[in-house]
C-alpha cells in the first residue's frame, strides 16, 4: 500500500496559491484546500491514472486539479508517493 507524502516545496508552494486564493474569497481558498486534499488522499488508490510528465519516466506523473498542476512521483521501493510542488501557468522546475 501506497501512502502520500508532502515535500517541503510543495507546503510552501500551497500556501502561496492559497493566499492568493484567499484574497479574493477565504471561503474558497478553504474549499480549493479540503478538495485538493481529497484528491491527494486518494492518490494511492491508483497513482498511475494520472498523466505521465516525462514520457522516459514512468513513475513521475502529474495530477491536474482546477487549473493547477502537481507532479508526484511513485517510489514503489518505499512505498510512497511523494507531491513535489504545485503551480499555474508559471514554469516548474
Amino acid at each position: 500500500m501506497l501512502v502520500v507524502e508532502t515535500t517541503p516545496r510543495f507546503d510552501n508552494e500551497l500556501v502561496v496559491v492559497l493566499d492568493f486564493i484567499a484574497l479574493d474569497s477565504v471561503n474558497r481558498a478553504l474549499i480549493f484546500y479540503d478538495e485538493l486534499m481529497e484528491k491527494l488522499h486518494n492518490i494511492p488508490d491508483n497513482p498511475y491514472m494520472y498523466r505521465q510528465r516525462d514520457a522516459m519516466d514512468d513513475d513521475t506523473r502529474e495530477l491536474i486539479y482546477k487549473g493547477y498542476s502537481i507532479p508526484l512521483y511513485i517510489d514503489k521501493t518505499k512505498g510512497i508517493v511523494f507531491i513535489l510542488g504545485i503551480f499555474n501557468q508559471n514554469l516548474w522546475e
